[in-house]
């Protein structure tokens, strides 16, 4: 074989080296978008199940707080407010051997916990500023799914509204449809619990 015919045949002729450059960009541009989605995708999957936690724990925290409602130290019924979105009644959510006014509320999409300190002799409760205020999720979507966050029920099982008698409620259930984002997988995730008070009986 000539070197000139080596050369000729050994080349690449303009028209490829742009073909083979394009293709390489191409295959850049789908292998970059790719990797960027996977991460983006695993971001919101961490963030979905850290929201998830977050729910759980206050759920936890509810159930656990109150189950040992208790008489106010002003001598209120255990259960002051009774709604579908906010509850509201007396514990020693602290350990501190008094009676807190404590109230959770889902507005739009935020969950909060307030805890309201006695104060005085006799004691009272000032509702006017919460002595702790705790976003227990940002996530919750019952409102925007018409379902109720609180349900309550009497002790032959029949679900009360916000105008029954309070001294009626002997069953709580409480549920939170946690989702960060609607239109998004994976999708939303429900957190259900309950309790029977055990104080409730005693104070008729």
């Amino acid at each position: 074989m000539s070197l000139k015919s080596f050369n000729k045949n050994s080349g690449m002729t303009l028209i490829e080296a742009v073909v083979a450059v394009g293709l390489y960009t191409i295959l850049s541009v789908v292998i970059m978008a790719t990797i960027t989605d996977f991460y983006k995708f695993n971001a919101y999957t961490l963030e979905q199940v850290d929201e998830i936690e977050n729910a759980r724990r206050g759920m936890t925290q509810w159930n656990r707080d109150a189950k040992e409602m208790t008489t106010g130290e002003d001598g209120s019924f255990p259960i002051a407010v009774i709604d579908e979105h906010r509850f509201g009644y007396y514990s020693d959510t602290d350990q501190d051997d008094m009676v807190e006014y404590v109230e959770y509320i889902l507005a739009t999409t935020t969950l909060r916990k307030f805890s309201y300190n006695p104060t005085g002799t006799p004691a009272s409760y000032d509702l006017t500023t919460p002595d702790m205020e705790q976003v227990l999720s940002l996530y919750v979507q019952n409102i925007n799914q018409g379902t109720s966050t609180f349900m309550y029920f009497d002790n032959n099982g029949n679900k009360l509204s916000s105008t029954s008698p309070i001294i009626n409620v002997r069953y709580i259930q409480a549920q939170m449809i946690v989702n960060i984002d609607q239109n998004r997988s994976p999708g939303e995730f429900m957190l259900r619990s309950s309790l029977a008070p055990r104080n409730l009986k005693d104070n008729l």
